[in-house]
């Protein structure tokens, strides 16, 4: 019998009948709807971007002017963004900033572990790799940057909200329709990047 993530829902046939690789287009579509993250000319990086669907969209937003790189373990069969085959944990902001071209204006982090059964361990294995997107989002955004990051709710939850805050003007929770009611993920969607801060002279 089929879990409550592996059963079709409207979602599932959509993406299947609109080409999309996976039914999450749609967590991002509704976000970027309400919260407008993404502009046409862009540089957008899409972290645990495979199967491809927030890069397929990310790509049709910023249109040919825009820049779209993507980083997870399996590169997407979508053409139009250039991928790093490795995990986000691995790839140094550097190697982004140079493929880039210049700073973001958007990091998007749809990352997520395998899951296990075990909410807490789920929760703290996957709040350690939104943590690593916040801190790529802080080196390669460009100020009034945006960032959206998936995160699962738990014990952390809150004090990663607060680090986002302390970087970004505007921080929102929002969980899209398209999030199955079994689910307990959001989005962390921070508009307003204050920049990077500034560090003390050495003495």
């Amino acid at each position: 019998m089929a879990n409550s993530y592996q059963k079709r829902d409207k979602y599932t046939a959509k993406a299947k009948a609109e080409g999309y690789e996976a039914r999450s287009i749609y967590k991002l579509e509704q976000i970027d709807k309400k919260h407008p993250v993404i502009q046409r000319g862009g540089r957008v990086v899409d972290l645990g971007c495979y199967p491809g669907s927030w890069t397929r969209y990310a790509i049709q937003k910023v249109g040919r002017k825009g820049t779209v790189v993507g980083v997870d373990f399996t590169a997407p069969k979508v053409s139009g963004a250039t991928f790093f085959e490795a995990s986000a944990l691995d790839v140094s902001p550097e190697q982004l900033l140079e493929v880039l071209g210049g700073p973001a204006n958007t990091v998007l982090s749809d990352m997520a572990p395998p899951t296990t059964g075990d909410k807490a361990g789920d929760h703290y294995r996957q709040i350690e790799l939104a943590r690593r997107a916040l801190y790529v989002a802080a080196e390669l955004l460009e100020p009034g940057g945006t960032f959206v990051c998936k995160v699962f709710e738990g014990g952390d939850a809150q004090d990663f909200v607060l680090e986002a805050r302390v970087l970004f003007k505007t921080v929102k929770r929002v969980r899209p329709d398209a999030v199955r009611k079994v689910s307990r993920e959001w989005f962390l969607v921070a508009t307003g990047f204050k920049g990077k801060p500034v560090e003390p002279p050495s003495e």
